[in-house]
């Protein structure tokens, strides 16, 4: 393939690290000016492919693409936005194929989670079909850390380490009022089928009795009798107690407790808020004052705390997915491959779209403990290299010193406009 130019687009809800991943392939893919022309980038995600709305790197700075590594958010904007089957609506794969068509594209990076690997994996079918010459390469991201193959997610291990210290700090907070105040306190989590972010609370306890003394995960259907029996012997015994909840807990009939009943863009079921929901059980069956918290968006966002490995890691996978691509790889992601625990050591291995795409890792039953409400050992020993160092960003006034990019717009090429 001669000198193309590429397209990398941010997808879904993003991360703490996912600017790290972008920092990593815009500066491998700037070591290779003879292979790889202009990087642009999605203004809003895939959007800005379908809307020919797309922003050029190349007037970004060397400093300004140095400083997405410290920087949370997404910084060419990202979109809830699915590419329905080729079969379905073709009109639009064929759309992206005329945009790469009119800026000679050569390759397409797309960063996201389960759905986007399926619309890398789409576009890389419909490239062939139109027989149209273009490498496309999945970037791992989500902070859910449920994509299968890889070890683990970039995005994921800072979520986890915002949760383990936010879980602890809080349960020194209440365990110092229980006597007299607040006897629950529930932190409620993202995930939605899989309970990795509400596992990683488990890490804030370092021995029995510690804080959160409940974790109520996804992958366990809600059994309301046994969790409020062990609500009230932790209360009995310690004073208070510390619970964390994964957003997409379900009963045995497989019912969200907290399904709002709409649909988000990728037609999941709208959550509506599980804390307020089992803290309010507490207080009914035995009275107890309680307080809850959503962690919400403060736990993808948390830069400010995020894990060097988790860091370290996104940069990898940026990095790593250019590599791939000029080596002539197509429909394939980078992975994570573990090589020990202890001490940890990593690499970068690759696994193809089409093993990835729609599927979901979850917890296995083995890190959690029989009665349902903890972590195991083996569970610790898999998440804690994750949070492992301190890739905090730097301070100016007293606050993280983030970039802005320019943002300086492609011309556009095509008359036609798309409409979304």
């Amino acid at each position: 393939m001669t000198k193309k130019n590429a397209f990398y687009a941010q997808s879904g809800g993003v991360t703490a690290v996912i600017n790290a991943s972008a920092c990593g392939l815009i500066e491998t893919a700037r070591r290779h000016p003879g292979k790889i022309g202009r990087v642009y980038a999605g203004r809003d995600g895939i959007i800005g492919a379908l809307t020919e709305d797309m922003i050029d790197t190349t007037a970004e700075s060397p400093a300004a693409i140095r400083a997405l590594r410290h920087t949370p958010g997404g910084a060419f904007g990202s979109a809830r936005y699915k590419l329905a089957g080729i079969d379905k609506n073709r009109a639009q794969y064929e759309r992206l194929i005329d945009i790469f068509r009119a800026h000679d594209i050569g390759y397409f990076f797309y960063n996201g989670g389960n759905d986007s690997m399926d619309t890398a994996q789409k576009v890389s079918e419909i490239a062939v079909q139109m027989d149209y010459p273009i490498i496309c390469v999945g970037i791992p991201k989500t902070v859910d850390n449920d994509l299968p193959l890889t070890d683990c997610c970039p995005g994921f291990g800072s979520a986890a380490k915002y949760i383990a210290v936010s879980t602890r700090e809080a349960a020194l907070d209440v365990a110092s009022m229980a006597r007299t105040s607040t006897k629950v306190f529930v932190l409620e989590v993202m995930g939605r089928h899989a309970g990795w972010i509400a596992a990683a609370g488990g890490l804030a306890g370092e021995k029995a009795g510690d804080a959160p003394h409940i974790i109520l995960f996804p992958e366990i259907a809600f059994d309301a009798q046994a969790f409020l029996s062990k609500v009230k012997a932790t209360v009995d015994k310690r004073g208070y107690c510390v619970i964390v909840v994964s957003e997409g807990v379900k009963d045995a009939a497989g019912k969200f407790l907290a399904e709002a009943g709409t649909k988000d863009a990728f037609g999941h079921s709208q959550l509506g808020g599980v804390g307020p929901v089992v803290a309010q059980m507490t207080q009914q069956a035995f009275g107890y004052k309680f307080h809850w918290a959503v962690a919400d968006y403060l736990q993808r966002s948390a830069h400010h705390i995020a894990s060097k490995v988790d860091v370290d890691q996104a940069y990898a996978v940026g990095k790593a997915a250019v590599q791939l691509a000029l080596r002539g790889k197509n429909a394939v992601m980078p992975i994570i491959v573990r090589k020990s625990s202890k001490p940890y050591r990593w690499g970068i291995g690759e696994a193809p779209l089409s093993a990835i795409a729609n599927q979901e890792k979850k917890v296995p039953r083995n890190f959690i403990t029989p009665d349902g409400f903890g972590i195991t050992g083996a569970c610790r020993r898999y998440l804690l290299p994750l949070i492992g160092g301190e890739g905090y960003p730097p301070y100016r006034n007293g606050l993280p010193a983030y970039v802005t990019l320019k943002g300086i717009s492609v011309a556009k090429r095509l008359r036609k406009p798309f409409v979304i």
